[in-house]
């Protein structure tokens, strides 16, 4: 038999109803999330930076 307080129901007075555990594994996917956005925008080109490709058209010549 399993009672309310065993499979973490909300309603037990202060307590969360998220454990520990998946407070910390939480708190790391954040993290990690946050590093994986800084280190994006640290390679970052910006557009202006950046020259437009132009299409080459050359390997149709032959097909046409």
């Amino acid at each position: 038999m399993l009672l309310l307080t065993e499979v973490g129901m909300p309603g037990k007075g202060d307590e969360p109803a998220v454990s520990r555990g998946e407070q910390i594994q939480a708190a790391e996917r954040d993290a990690a999330k946050r590093r994986l956005l800084a280190e994006a925008e640290a390679d970052r080109i910006p557009v202006e930076e950046t020259t437009r490709a132009m299409p080459d058209r050359r390997w149709r010549r032959g097909r046409c």
